[in-house]
């Protein structure tokens, strides 16, 4: 279940789910060009792939000096930003870091930030061991300031989801957003099930925009607990665990990356 464009085809059968899923095409030349001047801004990454690994970030920028319209896209992977007068040898220069893989092109979410970094939310659905489905935990991953990408193994800070809520909305408010976060991750896993049978778990990466509207980057069907292990409080970690080990998951948690943002 690694083919992230497999997974996006599915969920947008889903009616609600595909309205939550920010616009995601196959990277070609014609598709990201029309894709940047529509957004703006566009993330770029592998059809297989985890970690955040391989993951860039692309922007159109359009300025006016004396009455001329300049026209700049810039790509960033890991900390490097490379900025290009034409579409041309901006793309040319993108598609060297694909080594020829398969890639995505999805539509780039204004996420919210925290101290000037942006930050994304890692939910947790998995099987019960009395049975149906159960989101299990989440956790916010702020980005290192140099990177646009927040997981811990790319230098990632881990902090609890509500904490860096607060800054954003009421109490009242970030419980219903929790809330709507829970319910996009049980859809998820449920429509997911009926394409994968064998489906016991997944991570689900969302983004929140300045909206307050959650969106779904990308759905991990193997995901990782130690996000979880970094946070003082260990209770999701000790029920994700639980879970797991009732369908039958072993773990070896050397959670050495990711940090610990409180």
């Amino acid at each position: 279940m690694a083919n992230k464009w497999i997974k996006t085809k599915v969920l947008q059968t889903d009616g609600w789910l595909g309205s939550h899923i920010p616009e995601t095409k196959r990277l070609t030349m014609d598709n990201l060009y029309d894709m940047l001047r529509k957004y703006g801004m566009v993330y770029v990454k592998p059809t297989f792939g985890s970690l955040g690994r391989g993951v860039m970030k692309t922007d159109r920028k359009v300025s006016t000096r004396r009455g001329r319209e300049r026209v700049r896209y810039s790509y960033q992977l890991k900390e490097t930003k490379r900025t290009f007068p034409d579409y041309e040898s901006f793309y040319s220069s993108l598609m060297r870091h694909t080594d020829g893989a398969s890639y995505l092109a999805q539509k780039g979410v204004r996420m919210l930030k925290h101290k000037g970094r942006v930050f994304d939310v890692r939910l947790v659905v998995q099987r019960a061991p009395q049975g149906g489905w159960e989101a299990t935990g989440s956790v916010g991953r702020v980005a290192h300031p140099r990177k646009i990408v927040t997981n811990g193994s790319q230098g990632g800070t881990i902090y609890p989801t509500t904490y860096l809520l607060k800054n954003f909305v009421s109490p009242a408010r970030t419980y219903r957003l929790m809330e709507r976060m829970d319910e996009l991750g049980l859809r998820t896993v449920k429509r997911l099930k009926r394409t994968y049978p064998g489906l016991v778990e997944i991570g689900l990466d969302l983004a929140i925009d300045r909206n307050m509207k959650p969106w779904i980057l990308e759905v991990n069907t193997t995901p990782d607990p130690c996000p979880f292990a970094v946070l003082s409080d260990k209770s999701m970690l000790r029920r994700i665990i639980r879970y797991g080990k009732a369908y039958g998951k072993t773990y070896r948690l050397n959670c050495m990356k990711a940090r610990r943002g409180l």
